[in-house]
């Protein structure tokens, strides 16, 4: 999806002042280490030719998701896959769909890739490039049968709050991506976040929905083990696309 001009603007870390300057930004997420464990290596040599699009991929003329999954399908995105447990879980039993996983630590991403092969889902895709601009820019109005987001950073300091994914800004945006009737499903295990959560989204007038019992089909992550055993709630959330 182009804009209208075709010429997308720049991406992040990609968008320079007038002077010629790398351009600060704030971003809902911050880029960690790139080292990979053993199994880690082996999943990103497996897999990552086939089902890693390259950053530089997007700035093509013409690219388009249904090229890197070589079919037409229903799409589903998911924003922050980490080590990719719930990924390779939900995609293996939705066959028919395709799941594209944004994430930006490359060594969750070799994980997740070793994941999703032991799974035997072919059906997945990771993209390390802005979630938020790819949203924006790549994924065209009214195309996604479902949105993920589960335990985004929560952003826990006060004066880092202005960095959390989950704004009216996006809630608008992720609206708009939404088919109509398609869900966007949520968790966390942040109070406060839970409820800026309910407040954002339900003042976005094109989803309603709310906090829901515990989505059976999402499996319990090892980040989840470690959100209870810090003594921390678990929200989850379904909002829908009117």
């Amino acid at each position: 999806m182009n804009d209208a001009q075709g010429v997308r603007p720049a991406r992040p870390h990609h968008k320079l002042t007038e002077d010629g300057r790398r351009m600060r930004e704030v971003l809902s997420y911050s880029r960690r280490g790139n080292r990979f464990t053993p199994r880690q290596q082996a999943g990103w040599d497996a897999h990552h030719e086939a089902w890693v699009v390259p950053d530089e991929a997007v700035d093509r003329p013409g690219f388009a998701w249904r090229d890197w999954f070589g079919r037409e399908a229903p799409l589903v995105v998911e924003i922050g896959s980490g080590i990719g447990e719930a990924t390779a879980a939900l995609a293996a039993a939705r066959p028919s769909y395709d799941v594209l996983a944004f994430e930006v630590w490359r060594p969750g991403v070799a994980d997740a890739l070793g994941r999703v092969g032991e799974a035997g889902a072919t059906n997945v895709r990771f993209c390390s490039v802005d979630a938020v601009w790819s949203m924006e820019h790549l994924v065209a109005p009214g195309s996604l049968a479902e949105l993920w987001t589960f335990f985004p950073d929560p952003w826990h300091k006060t004066r880092h709050h202005k960095r959390r994914l989950v704004t009216p800004e996006f809630a608008a945006l992720a609206a708009s991506r939404l088919a109509p009737g398609a869900c966007w499903r949520l968790a966390t295990d942040w109070a406060d976040y839970a409820r800026q959560m309910v407040e954002v989204l339900d003042a976005e007038p094109a989803l309603r929905g709310g906090v829901v019992e515990r989505w059976a089909d999402r499996p319990v992550t090892r980040f989840e083990r470690k959100g209870l055993t810090a003594g921390r709630a678990i929200t989850d959330l379904r909002y829908t696309r009117v």
